[in-house]
Order: C-alpha cells, then structure tokens, then sequence
C-alpha cells in the first residue's frame, strides 16, 4: 500500500503562486503515472495535471499554461507549480499514483482570494 502526503497549499491573492507537494512513501520511478485533482465545494471533481513513466505530460483546459507537473524521483515527491492563481482555483487538491491500483492522498486546501 502507498501512502500519499500532501503540503504546500494555503492562501494566497490572485496572480501568485503556489507549489504543492506530494511525498509518497515508496519509490514513484516506477509507477506508472501520479498526477493531481482538485475539488471544490459544489463543483466536480477535475483533473488538473497528470505525469506518466515516460514523462508525459497533461493538463487541464483550465490550468494549461499556468500550473506545471513535475517530479523528483530521488525525493519520492510530486510537485505541481501554481503561478498565476486564480479565485477559480480554489479547491482541495488531492495526489492520486497509479500502481497496482490507484492510491489517493487525503488533499491540502488552495484559496486564492480576489
């Protein structure tokens, strides 16, 4: 069983950044894809960033060009840099990693304020 831990999320104003983090508690070189979603209050779940094996990349329509998804695979962590916030952003952002199955990190709340 992987365990997922998020941090990094709090509040900011509109136009700043944020990176999150997400520490697993085993090695993610293998695994074959981590990646982010977010959830807020009213609104559907969303994908907001996923990262495979082989380094692909992908985005949702709403971040694309703003948020980046990377990974240190020495640290066992996955970011996601958040530049150019949004009130809209606002959210629980939860990890997710594929491995034998899919494990779920338990989220850090984003408010990005007006």
């Amino acid at each position: 069983q992987v365990q997922l831990v998020e941090s990094g999320g709090g509040l900011v104003q509109a136009g700043g950044s944020l990176r999150l983090s997400c520490a697993a508690s085993s090695s993610i070189f293998s695994f074959p894809a981590m990646g982010w979603y977010r959830q807020a209050p009213g609104k559907q779940r969303e994908l907001v960033a996923a990262i495979t094996h082989s380094d692909t990349t992908t985005y949702g329509d709403s971040v694309k060009g703003r948020f980046t998804i990377s990974r240190d695979n020495a640290k066992n962590t996955l970011y996601l840099q958040m530049n150019s916030l949004k009130p809209e952003d606002t959210a629980v952002y939860y990890c997710y990693a594929i491995t034998a199955g899919t494990h779920w990190g338990q989220g850090t709340q984003v408010t990005v304020s007006s």
